[in-house]
């Protein structure tokens, strides 16, 4: 009797954070299963401690899973990032495979990541099928945790999944019927989104004091994405001190990005730099100036307007243009279906309109009061407490099946 084996893989700072929490939820359900016989006597789950490995950062190696390759180190953003990258990405995704044939998990776990880790399941696949036989019985479950933006741009790319993939857990409540009408086969599960259990504790946001309003930077989580959007985002906030009183601070999730910001630019003296603890500036905060990515829904949990912005490579732009078929960018916009958070791209996000959209915003409490009323509904939406939970249930329920599955042919054999 062997404990089962759990290979995750994680690669940007966010899902490093959602493996994470899920791996901690799941070995406490796992642990909980009872055991059950099988035709030969032998139990069909046991109550052994899960063993853990794969890829990932700080958030799996807190959660107690062997990272055998840090891939949040190298966050990457479009095809020219991913170019210049290559030969580390190469290298690790036949690493990984190396490591998944030696050891042959049970399950997979590929957390967000989504170019990487559909191509790490597909050739999985491809090697399981080729190995089949009598004496070659691996055959992992598995599960991918956080759909991509198919949805968005390229849905072909949905086609696949139902072949590579056991079971696709969906954040967002649109994304399950979205599959239902694409790919019906494609096994999903809405469990809605970690940031409702993440802040649990806070209760209910407080509308900020507004004198003198503070004004939250989140200018990237990633070097190439905080290079550059440091610069305009700098420079509105010199104009807009030069408009009103205000105070700022910027809030990055590293001592290595922080450095990285005072050796890019120099930090204006009014500019507060904070490394982690985000929910403790957007409790406080009148207004937020933010990178479109996932911190976007994290100030939509504080009710904090936000000013969007994001900036990329001229190749990786243009091909977004072509390939993005969604009116917006920020998750909490695609959510209410209108530009609750005005959303500067590319061209647009320099620092005097990042500065007149701030303005305008921080001058009109009553637009501000609404965008807050509004956020509030979209939070409710994204499924209430017990999102990390709901997914650790799924995947249990998806190993008895299997568990099942392996009595059965017990049974047949017997």
């Amino acid at each position: 009797m062997k404990p089962l084996s759990v290979m995750v893989i994680a690669g940007e700072p966010s899902g490093d954070q959602l493996a994470g929490e899920l791996v901690q939820e799941l070995r406490s359900r796992l642990m909980e299963r009872q055991s059950d016989p099988t035709p030969d006597g032998q139990p069909l789950h046991a109550s052994l401690a899960p063993r853990f490995f794969g890829a990932g950062g700080r958030g799996l190696e807190r959660a107690g899973v062997e990272v055998l390759i840090n891939l949040s180190a190298r966050s990457v953003i479009g095809p020219a990032d991913v170019a210049r990258n290559y030969r580390f990405f190469s290298t690790a995704f036949w690493q990984l495979i190396q490591a998944a044939e030696e050891r042959q998990p049970d399950l997979l776990i590929l957390v967000d990541y989504s170019h990487f880790n559909h191509r790490f399941a597909r050739e999985i696949r491809r090697r399981v099928r080729r190995a089949a036989g009598p004496f070659r019985n691996w055959r992992p479950r598995i599960v991918k945790y956080v759909s991509p933006q198919v949805w968005a741009s390229r849905p072909g790319r949905a086609d696949s999944m139902p072949r590579d993939l056991d079971l696709l857990l969906c954040l967002f409540p649109f994304e399950r019927e979205w599959y239902a009408r694409r790919v019906p086969r494609l096994r999903t599960a809405f469990v809605g989104h970690p940031i409702i259990d993440r802040y649990a504790g806070r209760g209910e946001p407080i509308p900020p004091s507004e004198s003198p309003p503070w004004v939250v930077l989140l200018p990237g989580s990633r070097r190439a994405e905080l290079a550059r959007h440091l610069p305009p985002v700098l420079e509105a906030a010199g104009l807009i001190a030069e408009a009103m009183p205000v105070r700022f601070r910027m809030v990055l999730p590293s001592e290595e990005l922080a450095a990285q910001v005072r050796s890019q630019a120099e930090v204006p003296p009014g500019v507060e730099i904070q490394v982690g603890n985000l929910p403790e500036a957007l409790e406080g905060a009148t207004l937020a100036i933010a990178s479109t990515g996932s911190v976007t829904l994290e100030c939509a949990r504080f009710q904090v307007p936000t000013v969007a912005l994001y900036k990329t490579s001229w190749l990786t732009y243009e091909l977004g243009k072509r390939l993005i078929h969604v009116p917006y960018l920020a998750m909490p916009n695609l959510l209410a279906e209108e530009p609750l958070f005005p959303e500067l791209i590319q061209h647009r996000a320099t620092g005097k309109g990042i500065a007149e959209e701030s303005l305008q915003l921080l001058r009109d409490p009553a637009r501000r009061g609404e965008i807050r009323r509004k956020l509030g509904q979209v939070i409710a939406s994204l499924g209430g407490r017990g999102a990390t939970r709901r997914a650790a249930e799924a995947i249990v329920a998806l190993l008895d099946e299997k568990g099942a599955e392996a009595c059965q042919e017990g049974l047949a054999g017997s």
